[in-house]
């Protein structure tokens, strides 16, 4: 039977010390997606009706990495360590190849591991993220998204202020709500410090596209043109200087992009990894 994102009971896979809460969903056979999260987003924070959609011609794999939701361990305040504990989890699962889905820090993520070789990575789908040494405007951004005092952070942090937007981000944030049981536990500033740290410290490294030179796989780069956290400079910078990069702008549209299209996200992605 195949398992959507609302019913995927949560699974759990010891690596070492590291306990790593998931959720498989999907086909039960063929290459998985693995999807890598956002910065302080756990698996509960995934559009459930894009990750259903996503599922519907092969596997998925959601999880938290270590120490955010039900993962146990610490958060890591390197991106090389998150993605060191990532391939970790992947391996652990004995997937002999996979295509990555990283959206923001998980963006990061699935540049190293494509770059490295611990993990056989088919394709990759880099959304609202950035290079190393690219720009960001992460605390900047939040503190000005919180100060709004919307329903949601997500509302002002993901969407751009436009009516159209706004909308699609309310059913974002309604159908982030389908799922009732066995949800994660909300992040702390145990996940967002750390997190937040990482991210600067990525964004403030010059590496003269030293990473970006290195992958290989075929990629697909999708950003808001209004992105205010990651401004789409950076997709361009990555589809530029990659070797097979595939960039993709969606209109009106802010950080989270793939939440305000997800039936085109949905798409381009099908499209991309079915070519």
């Amino acid at each position: 039977m195949t398992r959507t994102f609302e019913t995927a009971p949560t699974q759990i896979i010891a690596v070492g010390a590291i306990k790593f809460a998931y959720r498989a969903l999907g086909r039960s056979k063929g290459r998985p997606l693995v999807l890598l999260q956002h910065f302080t987003g756990t698996m509960d924070a995934w559009d459930p009706g894009l990750v259903n959609a996503l599922a519907d011609s092969r596997p998925v794999i959601v999880f938290d990495n270590a120490g955010i939701g039900t993962s146990t361990g610490t958060v890591p305040d390197t991106i090389d360590q998150m993605s060191t504990d990532a391939e970790d989890f992947i391996i652990a699962l004995g997937f002999g190849e996979v295509d990555l889905l990283g959206f923001s820090l998980g963006g990061f993520i699935a540049q190293v591991i494509a770059a490295r070789d611990r993990v056989a990575v088919r394709k990759l789908i880099i959304v609202g993220s950035a290079p190393k040494g690219g720009v960001q405007h992460l605390l900047k951004v939040v503190e000005e998204a919180l100060a709004l005092g919307a329903r949601d952070v997500r509302l002002p942090l993901f969407f751009t202020p436009n009516t159209a937007s706004q909308r699609a981000g309310i059913a974002f944030i309604e159908r982030t709500e389908a799922r009732k049981d066995s949800r994660d536990p909300d992040s702390g500033e145990n996940v967002s410090n750390p997190q937040a740290s990482a991210i600067i410290g990525w964004c403030a490294e010059q590496d003269d596209d030293a990473l970006l030179k290195t992958i290989t796989q075929p990629a697909l780069i999708v950003h808001g043109s209004c992105d205010t956290m990651f401004p789409v400079i950076n997709a361009y910078q990555m589809s530029s200087r990659m070797t097979d990069a595939t960039l993709v702008i969606y209109p009106d549209s802010g950080h989270g992009a793939l939440f305000q299209y997800p039936d085109t996200f949905a798409a381009h992605v099908q499209i991309f990894l079915g070519a």
